[in-house]
């Protein structure tokens, strides 16, 4: 995995998820089962911690920085997920 040295949070990000898949679909697959059983708000880094026990590899890789971005790309595909995230403006990059 390339350095993440002078890259930006989103572009680490970008890369992060372009080569571990399975962890967007774990939190799709979350969020939705969550929803399912009757949940009005989800936090992320619940979420996250929760994979993080999960994976055979454990937290490798998984920064809290893409905690966000991740909230993020749920909504973008799942619109109607929305009003059970709650995102702040982002800062930075």
């Amino acid at each position: 995995m390339p350095t993440a040295v002078g890259r930006s949070i989103t572009e680490q990000f970008r890369t992060f998820d372009a080569h571990n898949p399975h962890v967007f679909r774990a939190l799709e697959r979350m969020a939705a089962g969550r929803l399912a059983a009757g949940a009005t708000r989800i936090s992320l880094k619940h979420l996250f911690e929760d994979l993080r026990r999960q994976l055979p590899q454990g937290d490798a890789g998984l920064n809290n920085n893409y905690t966000a971005l991740y909230a993020r790309q749920l909504i973008s595909q799942h619109p109607h997920w929305a009003s059970a995230f709650e995102l702040r403006r982002r800062r930075a990059d």
